[in-house]
């Protein structure tokens, strides 16, 4: 089990309130939880299933060189890019 957080924008009410039902919602948009690999694939597949025209993040504790990992999607200024094995945010330009 590993402490897993999730944070989306613009995500409609009903993604909200499935997420308030597996994690905790310790501000707006921002829920947290420990649950195993397999359970936090299954709630990253709600994500992608609910989040519509909004967008979002999910972060969580690994053993690699950074010590976690993370997924998103959406649409967001803020983009992963791969860099010699570790993820970095790459910044898209305002207006994109």
């Amino acid at each position: 089990m590993a402490m897993m957080v999730i944070v989306v924008s613009r995500a409609p009410p009903r993604l909200r309130g499935r997420l308030a039902a597996w994690l905790l919602e310790i501000r707006a948009g921002v829920y947290v939880g420990d649950y195993s690999a397999r359970t936090r694939e299954m709630i990253w597949d709600q994500v992608l299933g609910g989040t519509e025209e909004g967008d979002a993040v999910m972060v969580w504790h690994t053993p690699n060189d950074q010590g976690f990992d993370f997924l998103t999607t959406g649409r967001n200024r803020r983009m992963p890019e791969d860099f010699e094995g570790l993820q970095l945010i790459r910044f898209l330009p305002q207006g994109r």
